[in-house]
């Protein structure tokens, strides 16, 4: 048995991770799109390192494009297994792939019109609408703590992960030479203590576990305070110097967030009295699917249930749908908030209002969540002062502003309270994933100090034999 890390290796995208069994079965962990690794990343996209006709079944762990992304492609290329995750996680799915088809043919073709200019011959995009149309279904959902057979020797079950709607750890069961092997996912950790969903789940021991590792050597803030930043962006920015706050933010997950801490000011009487605009549609779809699965909340949410019945919706808020509402945002100076994806603004829509918006000292870009170094809103977090959008330069006027305490990933205490349940002695071999390699050499040292000796940080396309 072996498996290849062929994505989210020394990095925090494109997660994808290949386990071939002794009788030939290979079963794929997530299949996720590589974002804002500069000019490698349309390479990265275009080649997976194996075979698609060659890989018989897919895990998929959650619905963030750095975990999907690439499914109607590899789809597209020749796989014909079943994909199996949760059902919020199919709902989520079926909407960011064909978001993301669309957003690539949008995106494509604004390019291609400069590529013309100079001369440079055209793109096309990874997939279309209709590839992923056929890859949906390819779907089979499986309930969490499903003990669910895949093969007469293989089986899995899903815990929560507290990430994002619909998250989860993927436990493997392996029967080979009369042994018994458990192999843990954990996909991405949420905290404990999320806004608004439960916190992750224990799961049963595991021989190897494949941990990701995002936040592997930071702390958080408290979440509370996060309100109150908020609060005072939007104050000082459209209040007091009369200009828009922009916020790149992924269109599941970050965007309820923002949304249900709005509404609490709002709650509170203290919200300020500008145009809130989520400028994706895509997010309105995604805050409809978290609206269906209010199973998933916490108790505070529960709680805050019982006096406000849409704890997403405020006074001021509209969605925009349109790309010409979206357009006239632009032509609009009066002062509001757009929030819009991507998380690391790299495409879609708010890859425009950052251009439109980026030299003007009035306006705030207000990063809310990991953005990869090497992506637009990486450099700007980053405190660059020149960056490139759609191929030209641009001076950064605007502030920028971050409130670092915004993450679904849990910190190095949540990843360690994940693993609690874990007798490290146990553990043959854990895997770092899903993290910058200096962040996972910093986090191998505190596994280490809690006993688990066997701690590895595989690169691109390393195979490993498992024993």
């Amino acid at each position: 048995m072996e498996i290849t890390f062929h994505g989210a290796a020394r990095n925090v995208t494109g997660s994808k991770h290949l386990l071939r069994l002794e009788d030939g079965t290979t079963i794929l962990l997530d299949c996720g799109m590589f974002q804002g690794l500069g000019e490698q990343t349309e390479d990265m996209n275009e080649h997976f390192g194996f075979n698609p006709t060659k890989v018989d079944y897919l895990i998929l762990s959650h619905a963030h494009i750095d975990h999907c992304g690439l499914i109607p492609r590899l789809v597209k290329e020749g796989f014909e297994g079943q994909i199996f995750c949760t059902a919020p996680t199919m709902d989520l799915t079926r909407i960011l792939l064909m978001d993301s088809a669309k957003i690539q043919m949008q995106d494509v073709e604004y390019s291609n019109k400069h590529r013309e200019r100079k001369g440079q011959p055209p793109l096309d995009p990874l997939y279309t609408e209709e590839d992923a149309i056929a890859a949906m279904r390819l779907f089979k959902i499986v309930d969490y703590h499903e003990e669910y057979e895949i093969t007469p020797r293989v089986r899995f079950k899903f815990t929560d992960a507290g990430h994002v709607l619909g998250s989860a750890a993927v436990h493997i069961t392996v029967l080979e030479n009369a042994k018994e092997t458990q192999i843990t996912f954990s996909g991405d950790v949420g905290r404990y203590g999320d806004l608004l969903l439960k916190s992750p789940q224990t799961f049963a021991q595991a021989d190897y576990i494949l941990l990701e590792s995002t936040y592997g050597d930071s702390l958080h803030k408290d979440i509370g305070p996060i309100e109150d930043a908020l609060l005072e962006v939007i104050k000082q920015t459209c209040e007091i110097k009369k200009g828009k706050v922009i916020i790149p933010a992924f269109s599941v997950g970050r965007t309820q967030e923002l949304l249900y801490a709005l509404n609490s000011l709002e709650l509170r009487g203290v919200l300020p009295d500008v145009a809130y605009y989520v400028d994706s549609p895509l997010s309105e779809k995604a805050t409809q699917v978290l609206k269906d699965h209010p199973e998933v909340y916490n108790e505070e949410v529960e709680e805050v249930l019982k006096v406000d019945d849409d704890p997403f919706g405020f006074k001021g808020l509209r969605f925009v749908q349109s790309t010409q509402e979206s357009i006239a945002l632009n032509d609009d100076a009066r002062p509001c908030v757009i929030i819009s994806s991507s998380g690391m603004a790299e495409a879609g829509r708010v890859k425009h209002h950052i251009k439109n918006n980026i030299g003007n000292v009035k306006n705030t870009i207000l990063m809310v969540g990991y953005a990869e170094p090497n992506s637009l809103g990486g450099k700007l977090a980053r405190g660059e002062k020149e960056v490139y959008i759609f191929g030209d330069q641009y001076t950064v006027n605007a502030d920028v502003q971050s409130i670092k305490s915004m993450s679904a990933h849990g910190d190095y205490e949540d990843l360690l309270h994940f693993l609690s349940c874990q007798d490290p002695a146990q553990v043959k071999k854990l895997f770092l994933v899903h993290g910058e390699y200096d962040v996972q050499q910093h986090f191998a040292e505190k596994l280490k100090e809690k006993g688990f000796k066997n701690v590895e940080i595989p690169y691109q396309h390393e195979k490993v034999v498992l024993e």
